[in-house]
């Protein structure tokens, strides 16, 4: 039953996604950053974890997740460290994933010829 509610969740992600591209016209750039902001404002009404802890990989693998990683990093570590903790809490989290982002458009522009 976990893998349909992950089917589900990750696909309503999507679906909403989507509906910003087609209906209200934003660009791809516009849709990301909404979509990474609802993230961050779910985790920081404490709304994120009971969703990922129902649909799992459905709620961790798309773009919210990355918000719900900085907002959840930087409450982390604010609480041990204070205010210096708000910013290493961000990229303590969500380092590993801009990394391998980092690395892996370097390496598909190296094998495939780039357009523009």
């Amino acid at each position: 039953m976990m893998f349909i509610w992950a089917f589900v969740v990750g696909g309503l992600i999507c679906v909403i996604g989507q509906l910003m591209f087609d209906i209200l016209k934003l660009t791809p750039g516009h849709t990301l950053s909404i979509l990474v902001v609802i993230g961050a404002l779910l985790d920081g009404f404490g709304l994120y974890e009971p969703l990922i802890d129902f649909a799992g990989a459905g709620a961790t693998v798309p773009i919210t997740s990355f918000g719900n990683s900085l907002v959840h990093g930087a409450m982390q570590e604010a609480e041990q460290h204070g205010l210096i903790g708000v910013v290493t809490g961000m990229f303590e989290m969500t380092s590993s994933g801009i990394t391998a982002a980092i690395i892996f458009g370097m390496i598909g522009a190296i094998l495939f010829k780039p357009k523009g």
